[in-house]
């Protein structure tokens, strides 16, 4: 099996990225502005930006202490919440 090592991979005309018509295989740390194709392994980082198809749920959300500014379903003027109201 042959090895290639290099320092610097660039396309043709020296500032743009180079052609790897079969794809690429990374260990390691990579940054891309695209992905396509399947994913494997463990994925690290966070979530933002996320818009489109399907739809994000959150589930099962711990929390010590919640502050709310708008309660849904609660009437006008009503500051505190009764527990009935969450049977």
């Amino acid at each position: 099996m042959s090895s290639l090592r290099v320092t610097t991979l660039r396309g043709r005309s020296g500032n743009e990225s180079p052609s790897l018509p079969d794809g690429a295989v990374v260990t390691g740390v990579t940054t891309s502005t695209s992905f396509s194709g399947d994913l494997t392994g463990n994925v690290t980082g966070n979530a933002t930006g996320l818009s489109g198809t399907p739809d994000i749920t959150v589930n099962n959300v711990v929390a010590g202490v919640v502050t709310a500014t708008t309660f849904v379903g609660v009437p006008a003027g009503f500051t505190e919440l009764d527990a009935a109201l969450f049977n």
